[in-house]
């Protein structure tokens, strides 16, 4: 199964916007058998499947791990 080199999530956000972070996919898979993806911090991990199901990862100890509104492929 072929799967997108980038996704972006999307985080409801206090301010006027969402947050939207951009995670790229790397050579490890979670628990699930799916590629994990991260931001280029690694801070922001998560395991994504081919249907867009998100489960966040912890990438640290005292993460509140939030779940993103919205997972899209970015756009060119």
């Amino acid at each position: 199964m072929e799967y997108p080199e980038s996704y972006q999530l999307v985080f409801q956000s206090s301010a006027v916007q969402d947050d939207t972070v951009t995670v790229r996919r790397t050579a490890r898979s979670g628990a699930g058998g799916y590629p994990v993806y991260e931001d280029e911090t690694g801070i922001v991990r998560a395991e994504i499947s081919e249907r867009g199901e998100v489960r966040m990862l912890a990438s640290g100890g005292h993460q509140l791990l939030g779940t993103p509104l919205v997972v899209r492929e970015p756009t060119v």
